[in-house]
């Protein structure tokens, strides 16, 4: 039934666009006509059939075109044939083994550049067709005899073209419903019924029974090596073609995934299967995909009837086809060509600093040949990864008390070394020098060059004090000990949220190297602070510095592992809060009396106008553990079992609802029952439950599962519509 409802038109839709875009790109690959059919047929029926994309369509394609003219003008057609047969048998192999993803590792910017030289070869060479005449061997020798061809116009071929291509252009401006007929192929049809009502004198499209004569491929004659690397280039770049245009179709629906392997290997078989039949190389084909998932495609069914169709309208209605004028076909193509050239690809290269990989591909495709032009963008996109690999870079920032701050990033390599060495003998000598690694590799030769700076300073009377943000490369090696095997993960240079057992491998209270004295972990820390986060948060603080506005009260327990702005995701300003032992609110008027809570809640909630207050729990609190144990567990301190009384009320809330036997979750349990409770002793004064009645201030209950990590909405005893209920589930991105 989904088949019938989403496949079946959206397999229209793309069989309208393939046939006239199979045509052309048969025409331009200097291919029989028929092949591009064929090779529609056999991408739709077989590659939709075995791929592993649900709504890729595969197809002849024009960024292959190139390689076929060479092959078939250098080996002639049936020798191509067995190319790609052979080709296809490499992909079938390659998918076989698992290789597929392989071809992911290929720079973007060396696909598109090779696609957009394709395309204005492409539209150079048909535009000679357009204009009456003949395309050159090459795409400079198509520029150079440019000029004579347009003074040299034929009338009416050229009116066809000018006719087709004004009717693509104007297309997409046409009302929605007009424009369910793809633009190729109304362009098409208004060229042939054109120049048929006009008797224009145009060059038909002849396809000489071609679809009924067939023989054999047979190998191609010549150097064994060159066959092989045509049969490897035509394999690589149908597969990659193929794989990279499946990834970017696989965020255009919400079915399956694509499995990448078995699309290669499906890939293959139709490459063999077109090549025995005598069809062009196929590939995955972005436009017909994208076509084919914005009509609604939900399965490969929709791939496969497309085949069907193409199949069905080549035997039926084949004779149709010579109605159309190849000046039309060629026209197609121009604009086919220019679209090639994506404005949108080159935006994002430009974005990642690729825009040289994509202009050398591009050049050296159009002047030099297909595969040099890929081998050269291939090579110069290696070499500024490597360049940006080891790219070294030097921060700076000398603080009022005159120590220097120097920040060294990236991955230190022998070859930063000069750039690292010449960074940091401008230094000044007898300089305090905070030095910051924040790297993620360190191999020998960038060591001895630190290592080196650093005692040539400190005999200089300098100070060097290093701090690692990420792993102890330089530590390790100053050590003796061995270094890390590879490049680790990157970490960022703020730590705040780590303990400070986990920043250094010793808790221990820190040497000063410049006067030999010790410094506990908390102004450890405080430096540390000054060091890498008050320059990033002193603008915030300079605001709020005239004026705090919190939005929430955050009513939580004293226990060391809670941090409220860790677990809120919530920075400075956001939470005015209150922690005590047990995150207790005493109800009004009981004893023991105690103000220090009241005086918040009437503090934030009359003066700083809260929306929200908050009481957060924790799993295994101490607190809970000596109300459940009636005090015992506070023994001999009397201000802290004075304290629990408040946590009196939580502990009859909890006998009432589980009973007075203890089980293995009791404490957990008593836990959330406690926040609730003080939800409800929130409730006691008389201003908080007006603002509450009145819907102008909501009272949310959270707990903090230590163990994993997790903050959980805890619901009121009391629901009401003023009170935020929540169900007991995690607070997580699904949420």
């Amino acid at each position: 039934m989904s088949t019938l409802r989403h496949d079946v038109p959206a397999s229209l839709v793309v069989f309208l666009i393939a046939v006239p875009l199979s045509l052309g790109i048969a025409m331009a690959s200097g291919a029989p006509l028929a092949a591009g059919l064929i090779a529609a047929v056999v991408g739709g029926i077989v590659a939709g059939a075995l791929g592993g994309s649900a709504v890729q369509v595969s197809g002849p394609a024009a960024g292959l075109s190139l390689v076929v003219v060479d092959l078939v003008h250098t080996y002639g057609w049936r020798a191509t044939c067995m190319i790609t047969l052979l080709a296809g048998a490499v992909q079938l192999v390659l998918g076989v083994f698992k290789a597929a993803r392989a071809a992911l590792a290929v720079s973007p910017a060396v696909i598109h550049g090779m696609l957009a030289a394709v395309g204005i070869i492409i539209a150079l060479s048909q535009l000679h067709v357009v204009l009456g005449g003949s395309s050159q061997k090459s795409a400079i020798a198509n520029v150079l005899e440019l000029p004579g061809q347009i003074a040299d116009l034929h009338g009416h071929k050229v009116a066809v073209g000018i006719l087709t291509i004004t009717v693509l252009a104007l297309w997409t401006r046409l009302p929605k419903r007009v424009k369910v007929v793809p633009a190729p192929l109304a362009a098409l049809a208004a060229a042939a019924v054109t120049a048929w009502a006009f008797g224009w004198d145009v060059t038909r499209v002849d396809l000489s029974n071609s679809l009924t004569e067939w023989a054999f491929p047979v190998l191609p004659q010549g150097d064994w090596h060159l066959v092989v690397s045509a049969v490897l280039l035509v394999a690589l770049l149908a597969g990659c073609e193929s794989l990279l245009c499946s990834v970017a179709v696989d965020g255009m629906h919400g079915g399956r995934r694509v499995d990448l392997d078995q699309e290669l290997t499906g890939q293959g078989v139709a490459n063999m299967v077109t090549g025995a039949l005598g069809g062009l190389p196929v590939a995955g084909v972005i436009v017909r995909s994208t076509a084919n998932a914005q009509a609604g495609a939900r399965t490969r069914w929709s791939a496969i009837l497309h085949g069907v169709w193409v199949l069905v309208f080549a035997l039926g209605f084949g004779w149709t086809i010579t109605l159309i004028p190849l000046e039309a076909l060629a026209a197609l193509l121009v604009l086919i060509g220019v679209q090639m050239v994506n404005l949108g690809h080159i935006r994002k290269v430009h974005g990642h600093g690729e825009v040289p990989v994509y202009v050398v591909t591009m050049a050296a495709v159009i002047l030099l040949g297909l595969a040099e032009g890929v081998l050269a963008g291939l090579a110069l996109a290696a070499l500024l990864a490597l360049r940006r690999l080891t790219w070294v870079t030097v921060l700076k920032r000398e603080d009022r008390d005159g120590r220097l701050h120097v920040t060294i990033s990236g991955s230190l390599t022998f070859l930063g070394v000069p750039r690292l060495t010449h960074e940091l003998r401008t230094i000044p000598a007898a300089t305090i020098v905070d030095l910051d690694l924040n790297i993620d590799f360190m191999d020998n030769g960038a060591f001895e060059a630190i290592h080196s700076w650093r005692l040539d300073h400190e005999r200089m009377g300098g100070t060097v004090v290093i701090d690692e943000l990420h792993d102890e490369w330089y530590a390790l090696a100053a050590s003796g000990a061995r270094m890390f095997p590879a490049k680790s993960p990157p970490k960022a240079p703020d730590r705040w949220w780590l303990p400070w057992a986990h920043r250094r491998r010793e808790a221990e209270p820190i040497t000063m190297p410049s006067d030999g004295t010790t410094e506990c972990l908390l102004t450890a820390g405080a430096r540390e602070y000054h060091r890498h986060t008050a320059p990033l948060v002193r603008p915030i603080f300079t605001e709020l510095a005239r004026k705090q506005q919190p939005s929430h009260l955050f009513i939580t327990c004293a226990d060391s592992r809670i941090m409220p702005s860790l677990i809120t995701a919530s920075g400075p300003g956001d939470l005015f809060t209150v922690r005590n032992i047990g995150n207790l609110v005493p109800r009004r008027g009981t004893e023991p009396h105690d103000d220090s809570v009241v005086a918040a809640i009437e503090y934030a909630t009359q003066v700083l106008g809260v929306h929200t207050i908050t009481v957060c729990g924790h799993s295994g609190c101490g607190a809970m553990a000596g109300v459940l144990s009636g005090g015992v567990q506070a023994g001999s301190l009397p201000g802290l079992r004075r304290w629990l009384r408040h946590g009196d009320h939580s502990l009859a809330t909890f006998i009432e609802t589980e009973g007075d036997r203890l089980h293995a979750g009791a404490l957990d349990v008593l836990c959330r029952v406690n926040v609730q409770q003080q939800l409800e002793n929130l409730r006691t004064y008389r201003k908080v439950d007006e603002q509450v009645r009145a819907g102008k201030l909501e009272l949310v209950g959270l707990y903090f599962d230590i163990g994993s990590a997790r903050v959980h909405m805890v619901p009121p005893l009391r629901p009401t519509l003023s009170v935020k209920t929540f169900d007991r589930r995690l607070v997580t991105s699904e949420d």
